[in-house]
């Protein structure tokens, strides 16, 4: 396409030259030029540079010749729209006269387009004889132009001029072609859409070369179609064995299914089996404890041989019985076929795995039993007796009221276990029984344990619940019933109705003990859906035991149970209205993370993470900035994505609040008011980013590419390694991110944070010196700092340590519009100063790039653009950081004792905005010297500068020393008398009335006492009205205030009255403020002045204040047993009873009168910039 327009405008600069269209031409030249199309433009330069065609003489008398004034211009313009409305009637009746003939030619031109067919056959076989003549023949051999080709030529490159943009070309063609009107292109077969391109076009097709082309084309063409035949068939095939592939593998999810369904059936005849072997050990046990009892029985009989043989033989012949009854029931007991479990029958096949060694066992009890009986027959009669004097015994034992009561169930389990009790035996036969009994003794001991505790628990008190706890856990541990272990297992988790942390502690342990013992299946069916019911309790002890267990028992559980039940339960966890509810869940989160199986849950854990970043509480960010977020980098290993969202969410954050102007392109349009939860979000983000920054530099280190280089042991990153970096040779991402893409976000960021957002600012300060320190000096003073200075707009930033590659996204930092430098200077110059320069390595460059734009930035030109109020802020935000104050103050006193007015007028204005930042020591030594040499100017913007900065000092100080310098020098002001000195005094001193001392408000009350009694010596009504106002907002402003009766009586007083005499010079709300306030002050009772009130309610005044020593919540006025006397005869009143209401408290009337909401907010103000001095 390019070469096409290249060729197409040569064709056309070709006939301009050769037409004499050189003022088109000459227009062609320069929109091609604006264009960036120098090459298509070389012969036109060449063509008008050449001295022979236009000499440089006649160039400069042009030049020289004067254009025509507007007036002149605007006597052409109407002549010219005269004319111009003749030419269009003119036009009109041409136009009805070209219809006309239009018509009568169409007539006679058909016979003539019949004759052209015919001919068109002999044309076309001549055709490449033509071509070859047409390539042989320049332009101008074929003729001179005629009439009608030369307007058709005309009329298709004015149509070419104008879709091609060339406008300004296209205009001076129109006056240069000035035999033809080229809005009307004649009927012709030339008339054509586009025509030059058509004509370009048909003489291209008329080439030889063009015919060759056209070949090649359908050669090609072919070529393709039979290329996409061959793909169409590929595409068909590769369809087939999809579905081949998909019935594949529906087959083998088939199988897959069917597979694991075996599988559960095989799980459960395992389960089956073991179930089954613990039945007939059961029943074994029982046929061992037979046994054992047997062999006591004998030995018992054999004690007692001494008895008569005839009263033996009934003994003998009952023992034998019995031993040959519970002989042949032996096997059966042992051999049963069938035994059930959950209502379903397990036949003799199922238990086959278990078979040979229960056998085993079998016939060793069997040969035992034998031996038993073949001992008990030799047994005498007076075993007989001994036996039942035995039982005897034991019965009266066990019933016994001293021993106390035992149910007939219990006393049955007891004699069950051990039937010799009472029995006389050696010691040997009492050790072979032991291990025997221990087993059956321990399933009765743990069916009484779990009978009673339920019954125990709630008459335990609950501090020493949690000693029950091992009697518990041993009872869930080994009861062989399911519904039973649930039962004690709820009864765990409710054993104490709120535990507090240690108590939760020893649950906790317990819980993690006994999964430990019963292994994952248990854990999962009976441990965890009991403590998981407690996720919706209403006491939040009760959900942190829920918080603990996803944490702590995550490792007895499956690995596929982690990653998504578990998972499931802190993410709703993470939502509780409880703040500890929350915490515990980002910690046990942190805990549950290395136990996943994969990082498949990656995504969702990091969304959760971020969830938890922004909580509104600071215990919950705490935590999860120390423990959750080291975890998720340590499992997810993808710390350049964390870095990613956190940069989104943070300008997110910013983005999404509205803007502090609406007013488009100004200034305030772009900052921003952020809301108290974007403000908290904006602050934890940084603090992440802070969090993250060792990380970011340990992955930097690993990942670099130059292994070769030598780093340096003093810097992270020598000034070898940078060279090589900025050579380009090897990508290094982690690295680059700092300084392209997070100083790049931080920068959008603090573009949109106000001038009162300076915790933010701080925030981000913080973190660049932490980038300096921990990145090295030479990082801060190659990349860093370059960086920064370009996006304040330095043009002499040094980037040869940054690669070329990445030069265009630093210099897209630059600002390119006014708007953008004022926005630059206001809110990236701050973070320049105090958190790239301000690292202690570059404090002397700090000094002096200082010192220039404060000091010797007065020999430029743009001095006013340097010294404004976007400067000056950027200084105050420098003052914040007292190890910078020595610096500024050294600084300062070079702007004082300047020559400049100027200079010295930046310096009050940089003094009054430090005052909040130093204590009184530095104050006095520093500032209040520095002022007084700048009240002593005799340059008078100088001094009246200075009195708002001893109006500051004034408001946060109230040291008697430097309260005795200020009222020195106000007087020295005073003595001036000059209007403007007395107003900025009197306004400089009402700023400080709430904060200030009592003896500086006596000073300001006399002082305008002293004032007001002299009237002014002006005729000029606006500057005594101006006087006055100044006045009465001060006495407002006192009045709100604590005052003692002797300044009421010798001041307050006086100077209102002395107001009221001018009553010309007064403003109506304040006069009736002030009537009101000399009726409260001298007694009046408070019904005389209600109707005032009520009136004065709605009316806007000046500064009062609700707080300071004197306000609504100051310290409490004392209340006054009698009228304050009146200080003229004038104003007192009649004495009545209800003078004594002239007591009443009348300071919140007072507050009222002033317009108290706009002292809040400078108390609010100079509430947060005194929290770093004292701080």
């Amino acid at each position: 396409m390019d070469a096409e327009r290249s060729s197409l405008c040569n064709f056309f600069v070709n006939f301009l030259m050769e037409e004499n269209y050189l003022l088109t031409a000459f227009e062609l030249l320069h929109e091609l030029l604006d264009d960036g199309r120098d090459a298509q433009a070389i012969r036109l330069k060449e063509f008008f540079s050449d001295p022979s065609r236009f000499p440089p003489d006649q160039i400069s008398r042009y030049n020289s010749i004067r254009v025509a004034d507007p007036q002149s211009l605007l006597e052409e313009k109407e002549a010219l729209a005269e004319k111009l409305a003749i030419s269009e009637y003119e036009f009109r009746l041409a136009q009805e006269d070209i219809t006309r003939l239009k018509t009568e030619g169409q007539k006679k031109s058909d016979p003539i387009d019949k004759s052209k067919e015919l001919d068109s056959d002999e044309f076309e076989d001549n055709r490449p004889e033509i071509q070859r003549k047409k390539k042989d023949f320049s332009f101008t051999d074929i003729g001179p132009l005629k009439n009608n080709e030369r307007q058709d030529l005309n009329c298709a490159v004015k149509e070419y001029l104008l879709l091609a943009g060339y406008r300004l070309t296209a205009m001076t063609f129109y006056e240069e072609v000035t035999d033809q009107n080229l809005d009307v292109w004649q009927d012709s077969p030339a008339h054509v859409p586009d025509a030059l391109r058509y004509y370009y076009y048909q003489y291209l097709s008329s080439t030889s070369e063009a015919a060759e082309e056209k070949i090649a084309m359908l050669q090609e063409n072919d070529s393709l179609k039979k290329e996409i035949e061959r793909l169409n068939k590929e595409k068909d095939g590769l369809l087939k064995s999809k579905e081949d592939f998909e019935e594949q593998i529906s087959a083998f999810n088939k199988s897959t299914e069917s597979l694991q369904k075996d599988l559960r059936d095989r799980e459960k005849q395992v389960q089956s089996l073991k179930q089954s072997s613990e039945h007939q050990r059961m029943i074994l046990n029982d046929c061992r404890a037979e046994i054992t009892s047997l062999k006591m029985h004998i030995e018992g009989s054999r004690a007692g041989q001494y008895m008569s043989a005839n009263e033996g033989d009934p003994v003998k012949l009952q023992s034998k019985d019995n031993g040959e009854e519970q002989l042949s029931s032996l096997p059966e007991e042992v051999e049963k076929p069938i035994v059930e479990k959950d209502g379903g029958l397990i036949y003799e096949s199922s238990i086959s795995a278990e078979k040979g060694h229960i056998q085993t066992e079998d016939d060793l009890v069997v040969e035992e039993v034998k031996n038993i009986i073949a001992d008990q027959r030799e047994v005498t009669a007076e075993a007989s007796n001994s036996t039942l004097q035995n039982q005897k015994e034991v019965s009266n034992y066990l019933l016994s009221p001293s021993n106390g009561s035992f149910p007939p169930g219990d006393l049955g389990s007891i004699l069950k276990v051990d039937p010799g009790i009472g029995r006389g035996s050696n010691s040997k036969s009492d050790k072979a029984n032991g291990e025997a009994d221990s087993e059956e003794m321990g399933l009765g001991t743990i069916q009484i344990l779990a009978d009673a505790l339920p019954k125990i628990v709630p008459y335990v008190l609950i501090n020493h619940r949690e000693e029950l706890l091992p009697l518990m856990m041993c009872a869930i541990e080994r009861h062989p019933v399911s519904s039973t272990r649930d039962s004690l297992t709820h009864t765990l988790f409710n054993l104490i109705k709120r535990p507090d942390e240690q108590q939760r502690r020893i649950i906790m342990d317990a819980c993690v003990s006994l999964s430990r013992n019963v292994g994952e299946m248990r854990t999962e069916t009976e441990l965890l859906p009991q403590c998981w019911e407690q996720i919706n309790h209403t006491y939040e002890e009760r959900r942190l035991l829920v918080a603990q267990s996803c944490g702590e028992l995550a490792e007895y559980v499956r690995p596929e149970i982690r990653d998504s039940l578990i998972l499931s339960i802190v993410q709703q966890l993470i939502e509780d209205s409880a703040t500890v509810v929350r915490e515990a869940a980002a910690h046990n989160l942190a805990l549950l993370l290395p136990l996943f199986p994969n990082t498949d849950k990656y995504f969702k854990v990091e969304e959760m993470m971020f969830q938890l970043i922004c909580d509104p509480s600071g215990l919950v960010v705490e935590t999860t900035l120390k423990e959750l977020l080291p975890a998720v980098i340590k499992w997810g290993n993808r710390l350049d994505h964390i870095l990613r969202v956190l940069l989104s969410h943070t300008l997110s954050s910013a983005q999404h609040c509205p803007p502090l102007s609406g007013v488009e392109g100004s200034l305030e349009s772009h900052l921003r008011v952020l809301g108290e939860r974007e403000r908290w979000n904006i602050d934890v983000l940084l603090r992440m980013l802070m969090e993250l920054l060792p990380a970011i530099h340990q992955k930097s280190m690993a990942t670099c590419p130059f292994s070769s280089i030598s780093k340096s042991e003093e810097s992270a990153f020598s000034v070898s390694l940078l060279e090589t970096y900025a050579e380009g040779r090897s990508e290094w991402p982690m690295f680059e991110w700092m300084h392209v893409d997070c100083f790049a976000n931080l920068l959008q960021l603090a573009c949109m944070l106000p001038q009162k957002e300076d915790h933010l600012r701080n925030r981000i300060t913080k973190f660049l010196l932490a980038v300096s320190e921990l990145f090295g000096s030479s990082y801060l003073a190659h990349i860093e700092l370059p960086v920064f200075l370009v996006a304040v707009g330095d043009d002499e930033a040094d980037l040869q340590f940054l690669p070329s590659a990445i030069h265009p996204r630093i210099k897209g930092l630059k600002p390119r519009t006014a708007v953008a430098n004022r926005l630059a200077t206001l809110c990236i110059l701050p973070l320049l100063l105090a958190g790239v320069l301000g690292a202690p390595s570059k404090h002397d460059e700090l000094t002096i790039f200082l010192r220039q734009h404060l000091v010797e930035s007065k020999t430029k030109e743009n001095q006013s653009s340097k010294h404004n109020n976007e400067v000056l802020d950027a200084v105050r935000f420098l003052c914040t950081f007292p190890e910078h104050h020595s610096m500024i103050f050294g600084i300062l006193w070079e702007m004082v004792v300047d020559s400049t007015a100027e200079l010295k007028i930046n310096a009050a204005k940089l003094l009054k905005t430090i005052v909040p930042y130093i204590d009184a020591k530095v104050a006095s030594a520093n500032v209040l010297p520095a002022l007084i040499t700048l009240g002593s100017d005799q340059n008078l913007n100088v001094k009246y500068a200075s009195i708002d900065a001893f109006g500051s000092v004034a408001q946060h100080f109230k040291v008697d020393m430097i309260v005795d310098k200020i009222l020195v020098q106000m007087d020295a002001f005073l003595e001036d008398g000059s209007h403007e000195a007395i107003i900025a005094v009197i306004r400089a001193l009402l700023v400080a009335i709430p904060h200030t001392t009592e003896r500086l408000r006596d000073y300001l009350l006399s002082k305008i006492l002293q004032l007001s009694a002299s009237p002014s010596s002006s005729t000029d009504v606006n500057r005594r009205r101006e006087r006055a106002n100044a006045f009465c907002e001060a006495i407002r402003a006192l009045d709100a205030t604590d005052l003692s009766q002797t300044s009421v009586r010798e001041y307050l007083l006086p100077a209102i009255q002395n107001l009221l005499k001018d009553p010309d010079a007064l403003d109506p709300a304040h006069k009736e403020a002030l009537e009101i306030i000399m009726k409260e002050r001298s007694g009046g009772t408070f019904e005389a002045i209600s109707k005032a009130m009520g009136a004065h309610l709605g009316i806007a005044s000046s500064v009062t204040s609700l707080f300071g020593e004197g306000g609504l919540l100051g310290k409490k006025e004392t209340t006054e047993t009698t009228a304050i006397a009146p200080s003229s005869p004038t104003l007192q009143g009649p004495e009545s009873p209800k003078v004594a209401a002239a007591t009443e408290d009348t300071r919140f009337r007072r507050i009222m009168r002033g317009n108290f909401t706009e002292m809040l907010r400078s108390k609010a103000k100079n509430q947060d910039e005194t929290q770093p001095q004292n701080h």
